[in-house]
């Protein structure tokens, strides 16, 4: 069985071109589909350079059950990655992906998640509550933001006199060096 991934992303897609880098030669895992609800995010170009294919789905469309499952079917997707995806994923797909849907948030759930708690805002909640470390959860996908099976958490500091342009770029580091390492696991247990 071969893994085929779409990657969902909403934004410049640094997390999705890493881990399409990552994947480029692998035998078992492929990104096959890059997927971004917005028309003008820069993922769609990085996918294009990539070469892999990818495809708008505004947020109304996502609600269209049959037409975002025909479109994962008919690219024989059976693992989907959210790497800076800012909609919530609908139920249908985490009952048709059960276990095969994962997320990546730039702090260490359960602090710093939920509805709003995405980048930048992230960062600055951090540094304003004073921590002394952050970092990433790899984690599944449920009805709940944030709110899924922990995968992987991997930790930085963060002094007192960072900013959190600061603790971004630190936890960014996390992000590509972590992220492609704990979607590899998951899948390899699924063939």
């Amino acid at each position: 069985m071969k893994i085929k991934i779409a990657i969902f992303a909403s934004g410049s897609g640094t997390n999705a071109e890493n881990i399409a880098q990552y994947f480029a030669h692998n035998e078992k895992i492929e990104i096959s589909l890059i997927i971004s609800n917005k028309c003008d995010a820069y993922v769609l170009e990085r996918a294009k350079k990539l070469g892999i294919k990818s495809v708008i789905i505004a947020s109304s469309q996502m609600k269209d059950e049959d037409f975002v499952l025909s479109l994962l079917k008919d690219n024989n997707i059976n693992f989907i990655v959210l790497a800076g995806y800012l909609l919530k994923i609908p139920s249908y797909l985490i009952s048709h992906f059960p276990n095969a849907i994962v997320n990546i948030h730039p702090a260490l759930l359960p602090k710093f998640g939920g509805k709003g708690m995405y980048g930048d805002n992230v960062h600055k909640a951090v540094v304003e509550a004073k921590e002394k470390e952050s970092g990433i959860t790899v984690h599944f996908v449920n009805e709940n933001y944030d709110e899924g099976t922990t995968i992987f958490q991997a930790k930085c500091p963060v002094l007192p006199t960072d900013t959190f342009e600061d603790v971004a770029s630190k936890v960014h580091k996390l992000e590509y060096a972590h992220f492609p390492h704990a979607i590899e696991s998951v899948c390899l247990k699924m063939i």
